[in-house]
């Protein structure tokens, strides 16, 4: 069983910055890869960004291409989403999620999931 925590949200204003922490129980992290994934008010749930095992394959969405970064730290078990320039249209409950195969995290079908964290942006 792996549990996932997410940390690190709040509110900041519109072209500020945050930086969200996912820390993750379980032997299997260094083998899993994760991602991020965003919830807004009356939307569904959307693709961020996704790291594989090893840090050296990353994968974003269109939205934050160039604003923010996913990375990981295997040896402290957590993976990270830098958020630069941010934007109100930003504003969700980000969440961490992870799995073994890469495609079931970036299609958001994969079996751990945080319980997310709130990022607010205003304008």
């Amino acid at each position: 069983q792996v549990q996932l925590v997410e940390s690190g949200g709040g509110l900041v204003q519109a072209g500020g910055s945050l930086r969200l922490s996912c820390s993750a129980s379980g032997r299997t992290f260094s083998t899993s890869a994760m991602g991020w994934f965003r919830q807004a008010p009356g939307k569904e749930r959307e693709f961020v960004a996704a790291i594989n095992w090893n840090g050296r394959s990353t994968y974003y969405s269109d939205s934050v291409i160039g604003r923010f970064t996913i990375s990981r730290d295997n040896a402290k078990n957590t993976v990270y989403l830098q958020m630069n320039s941010l934007k109100p249209e930003d504003t969700a409950v980000y969440y961490c999620a992870g799995d073994f195969d890469w495609n079931m995290v970036v299609d958001g079908t994969c079996n751990y999931w945080g319980q997310g964290t709130q990022v607010t942006v205003s304008s």
